[in-house]
């Protein structure tokens, strides 16, 4: 089992001038590393490593702070350290520059930076994978605590809400997963990884209320005609993971009547596609069968 270790808050990113300079970064670099950003408003590279920075620096344990400079109405700084390129990073211990990058570096190489000085960071792209890993494994319950831990932090990562909300459909706990994902606010539930756990557990809470799938399925063969029970069988069949089955009700529906139902039939097999995922197997063949049905 992979020990799961306490995920910081984000960093907070602290802005300097030259009479406080001497404080914020000289006198606070002989405790702990402290890096300048040498910044402009209208820089938007600036602003992309300021983010970058702060991620990184939240994953240290207090180990480094981010302290920003203003060179439009700061020159003073700049000019003495010869920055002439923005965005420029200046690496500050014991009271001194140690190291220094300049320009747009990429995640991979400013997380490289911070690991010379730092040592090994582990961020939370890193606890994510560090978690699915658990989840192969069988480890549900270290998954859940990790898990746990990156929901509980701002800002959110819809990518961990996701997976938890996933361990909780697993062991169906329906209802958990939902009140999970209703933390998130309205614009991060577009995430395509939420909206396809938004679509299992919608048809998950549909399919509860009907009947046995063998009951389902002796209305069918009753009636051929009777579209409502096609179309509930295709939740109670997807709800025990029937995927091919379950698309091939629906696609039954569409063949006998593209209307029905306000298009309810093609409406509802899209949402298998969300929750199945767009390279699983069973949505690959679906979606062939339905262009098949709607163009010819």
């Amino acid at each position: 089992m992979v020990e799961v270790t306490q995920t910081p808050t984000a960093h907070q990113t602290k802005d300097t001038t030259a009479a406080q300079f001497r404080a914020d970064v000289l006198e606070a670099s002989l405790r702990k590393l402290v890096l300048v950003l040498f910044w402009s408003p209208r820089a938007q590279a600036c602003n992309q490593i300021q983010a970058l920075l702060e991620r990184f620096i939240g994953s240290t344990q207090d180990k480094a702070d981010l302290v920003r400079v203003n060179v439009e109405t700061d020159r003073l700084i700049a000019e003495q350290l010869e920055i002439s390129s923005l965005p420029s990073v200046v690496a500050f211990q014991r009271g001194r520059p140690v190291d220094g990058f300049v320009g747009a570096l990429s995640k991979e190489q400013i997380k490289g930076f911070l690991e010379r000085l730092l040592g090994p960071i582990q961020d939370e792209e890193d606890a994510l994978k560090i978690a699915q890993e658990m989840i192969v494994a069988g480890d549900a319950a270290g998954a859940h605590a990790l898990l746990s831990q990156l929901t509980a932090k701002e800002p959110f990562d819809p990518k961990a809400f996701a997976m938890l909300a996933r361990l909780y459909i697993s062991a169906q706990q329906t209802a958990s997963a939902r009140t999970l994902i209703e933390r998130l606010p309205e614009s991060l539930q577009k995430d395509s990884d939420v909206s396809a756990v938004l679509a299992i557990i919608d048809t998950m809470e549909r399919a509860a209320n009907l009947d046995e799938i063998e009951a389902l399925q002796q209305k069918v063969r009753a009636n051929p005609n009777d579209l409502q029970a096609y179309f509930d069988l295709a939740l109670g069949l997807n709800a025990k993971d029937n995927r091919d089955e379950a698309a091939q009700a629906l696609l039954e529906i569409i063949k006998k009547d593209r209307s029905w139902n306000d298009d309810g039939a093609r409406k509802q097999l899209v949402q298998f596609f969300e929750a199945w995922g767009p390279m699983d197997k069973a949505t690959i063949s679906a979606r062939r069968r339905l262009s098949g049905l709607l163009f010819s």
